[in-house]
């Protein structure tokens, strides 16, 4: 969810029963290199990198964070991934990790094995995408994830969020 002025933890997901996510996760989007994603068993894996998302998949990841980037002015990324014991700290920790584009960015941290999601907005965008909003999109992803579909969850997801930022300001903060 977003930044949790409330205390309040973040949603767990149902019934998601991911592939497996092999090793540590990176984050997607700005200058981060790229994370693996899980396959359609009918896609191609042979052009892809290691992991288990397809070359296709990564595209379509990629994409919508561009798009989402592109659009609203705001730094969307992605984490595929591990958030261990303490998720929403790990999320937040990766989210500062974006060192000087954290205050206008967006981090959506997935970890399919431990059933989480968590979203994490920057002081800046904080301002332009409310709790609710959030939530919502948390609410289409986690159904999507249910459903056997991280990638479109996800990309959906980030729509969501993109469409309540917005177009990016034209007065100074």
């Amino acid at each position: 969810m977003c930044p949790d002025r409330s205390g309040r933890a973040a949603p767990r997901i149902g019934r998601w029963n991911p592939a497996a996510v092999p090793g540590p996760g990176r984050v997607l989007g700005g200058r981060r290199e790229a994370v693996p994603v899980v396959p359609g068993e009918d896609e191609d894996r042979s052009a892809g990198p290691a992991g288990p998302f397809s070359l296709k998949q990564l595209t379509r990841l990629d994409e919508a964070l561009t798009l989402s980037s592109r659009e609203t002015g705001v730094q969307f990324s992605l984490y595929v991934g591990a958030l261990g014991p303490d998720p929403r700290r790990n999320a937040e920790d990766l989210h500062a990790g974006l060192g000087g584009a954290a205050p206008d960015s967006v981090l959506v941290a997935v970890s399919p094995g431990e059933r989480r999601l968590e979203i994490v907005t920057g002081e800046h965008t904080a301002k332009r995408l409310p709790d609710r909003s959030c939530a919502l999109a948390a609410l289409s992803m986690t159904a999507s994830f249910n459903g056997g579909d991280i990638v479109g969850g996800v990309v959906n997801g980030l729509r969501m969020l993109a469409d309540q930022v917005g177009k990016p300001s034209l007065t100074p903060r």
